[in-house]
């Protein structure tokens, strides 16, 4: 009986819980999409209303009607009066609930319907396309190391890293993040540090060398002394970096809420003018001085200079998204029509961010294929970026390899294994004797590292059997773009925390204007800085989190979808879906077109609002021609907009 019992209130409990979520499920779609059901649930009710208007249920008219007021304008209503109470300023929310109620209170209710429906529309517009720009950034948080082992005195302790303290001493093993900026003491490795500098292949790293926080370390195992505390690592930096450039408002939403505020208060002014003074000047009767009153408010809304805004940007918004390109806001696209340079990151973003075999020397009388099925047999092995290219080259090549026997890793130099009867040794230089680095070899090393490669050396007893060179390839449509962005009056300014040999020798085949090199987040964030007060408007493409600060310092972040990171996705207003660097030229384009559509339709709706204005002022307009008027222009301005949703 009592297991019964626990039995029923367990599933009880879980009916519960079930309910709860299904309960916040809903109240979270509703928060999502209830502004938009509201305004679509206007909408019907005005149709319906002016349907019954004339006919034998007019009363019911006038309540649906007021639903539809109540339904469309409720949020608009709400955000206009809360800016009034708390910031004691008229907005154009405001001015739109006031000219709404004047026409319902001189029996057009359908005119104010009308334009509550239209405004509240836009709105739903823009709150679904201006989504939030940037979400929380606990992609990159969750890159950040939480725990570290600790060495005290011949102990282990795993400690959270807020407890590391200046000068304490932490073990790294092989495939950890280091959890703190610091020395090494102890070991070698090789450390991937694409997060912190964006260089393509990891870096090896000993004694007395510096590590950052965040980074991933290779084969070895370290004994790392901390240099500062969590809050001071330079990948702490990067995530404030990120924080303080996003809360800073573009120029033009600041403009824009001068401008809703000065407008209102410009029009209620007018208002309360035209309903006092031509009774006692003029000698205009009451009902008459509200007639004209009510006009001039109808006339003066501002609906289609709202609409002479938001349909171009949806429009090139969804134009853009057709081709790859996705933005994140109206905003972003305004200000890309405006730059005048383009700050491009080089590993995974002009190139392709995997090292390919560039170069074959063969040497002692063998063959390419012969030092390939060599390099590729030794290097089968291991995981590290040079080794996958050298096998992807001899399967390019079609050769065959078998594994070799007897393989030693020697930290810092290379690899050394039996093959083929032979002992064979590849890596760096100081792996070989100097008596078999040749005039000739020393020419060849110096003229492959001149042009941003990486030379790796294969040997024998004998001495060198052959050299390899690896480099990072640049993209197929890299120079086109860059040509198409110089023809368009942009300047390309390349900066990466590469070698500067690499990044001048990668530059000069692409086409670039300006090369800077050897640059942390940091650095890529003043240079952004000293572009910006050089050239005005800057963009900044980039893919790794290193560029998220200087993604979200350029007036425009550009980051690639498909092999960017998240906090890079997160941080940029602009990203190219497929990694298509082609499409940015397509996407600044499109923005300086929905420029020039923009400043149309601004012209002609403040035009048309002035002769309606004129015209009321005359006496010669009516009511419903002036709604008739300014919807009419609305819909022009509308119409004029969408015509770049064209392909």
């Amino acid at each position: 009986m009592m297991e019964m019992k626990i039995k029923e209130s367990g599933t009880m409990v879980g009916e519960k819980r079930e309910l709860q979520k299904e309960k916040r499920k809903t109240s979270m779609w509703l928060q999502k999409h209830g502004e938009g059901l509201s305004v679509i649930g206007s909408g019907l009710l005005t149709l319906a209303a002016w349907m019954l208007e004339d006919s034998y249920f007019s009363s019911v008219s006038i309540f649906l009607f007021l639903t539809a007021y109540f339904l469309g304008g409720y949020r608009k209503a709400k955000d206009g009066i809360l800016t009034l109470v708390h910031e004691r300023e008229l907005d154009v929310n405001l001015l739109m609930l006031l000219a709404a109620i004047g026409a319902a209170s001189i029996g057009y209710w359908l005119e104010g319907s009308i334009l509550i429906f239209i405004f509240a529309l836009s709105g739903v517009m823009e709150s679904y396309t201006m989504a939030k720009s940037y979400r929380d950034i606990a992609s990159l948080m969750d890159m950040k190391p939480e725990m570290a082992l600790r060495y005290d005195e011949g102990k282990e302790e795993w400690v959270k890293i807020e407890e590391l303290k200046m000068g304490d001493l932490v073990i790294v093993k092989p495939g950890e993040r280091i959890p703190a900026d610091g020395v090494i003491l102890e070991g070698a490795s090789f450390i991937n540090q694409a997060a912190i500098t964006g260089e393509s292949i990891p870096v090896e790293k000993g004694e007395n060398d510096a590590v950052f926080s965040g980074t991933l370390n290779g084969h070895g195992s370290l004994m790392i002394k901390v240099s500062c505390t969590s809050e001071s690592t330079l990948f702490s930096k990067i995530i404030r970096m990120v924080q303080e450039a996003q809360s800073e408002k573009p120029i033009s939403q600041k403009f824009m809420e001068r401008f809703e505020r000065i407008y209102a208060k410009a029009v209620l002014s007018i208002t309360v003018l035209l309903i006092s003074f031509p009774p006692l000047l003029l000698g205009w009767e009451w009902e008459q001085t509200m007639y004209r009153a009510m006009v001039f408010l109808v006339v003066a809304s501002p609906c289609a200079l709202v609409a002479s805004i938001m349909p171009v940007m949806l429009s090139a918004i969804s134009s853009a998204a057709r081709k790859g390109v996705l933005f994140k806001g109206g905003a972003h696209l305004e200000n890309l029509s405006e730059i005048k340079a383009i700050a491009v990151d080089k590993t995974g973003t002009l190139t392709q961010g995997r090292p390919r075999v560039k170069d074959i020397v063969p040497l002692q009388g063998y063959s390419d294929n012969q030092l390939l099925e060599i390099a590729g047999a030794m290097e089968s092995l291991s995981e590290h970026p040079i080794s996958l290219a050298i096998v992807q080259k001899t399967k390019e090549c079609g050769v065959d390899f078998v594994r070799p026997a007897q393989i030693q890793a020697h930290p810092g130099f290379g690899i050394e294994a039996e093959y083929a009867g032979q002992t064979w040794r590849i890596g760096k230089a100081a792996f070989f004797e100097a008596s078999h680095m040749t005039d000739q070899v020393c020419q060849m090393t110096s003229q492959f590292e001149g042009e941003g490669k990486t030379v790796i050396y294969v040997g024998n007893e004998k001495g060198l059997a052959g050299i390899l060179s690896v480099q990072d390839t640049i993209r197929e449509e890299t120079k086109a773009t860059i040509q198409r962005l110089k023809e368009m009056g942009i300047s390309v300014v390349m900066l990466t925390g590469d070698r500067k040999t690499t990044a001048d020798a990668i530059a000069a085949e692409a086409g670039v204007d300006y090369v800077f090199a050897e640059l942390l987040p940091e650095n890529k964030v003043e240079k952004v800085k000293e572009l910006k007060d050089r050239f005005g408007k800057v963009a900044m493409l980039g893919d790794g989190v290193n560029d998220a600060p200087a993604l979200a310092t350029a007036t425009v972040g550009i980051a690639m979808g498909a092999t960017g990171s998240d906090v890079a996705l997160e941080t940029a207003d602009l990203v190219l879906m497929n990694d298509d660097l082609d499409k940015i030229p397509d996407a600044i384009l499109t923005s300086r077109k929905a420029k020039r559509v923009i400043r149309q339709n601004m012209v002609f709706s403040l035009s048309i609002i002035i002769l309606l204005i004129l015209s009321n002022l005359s006496q010669n307009l009516s009511l419903p021609l002036g709604v008739i008027g300014h919807e009419g222009s609305t819909i022009l301005v509308i119409l004029n907009g969408l015509r770049l949703l064209k392909r």
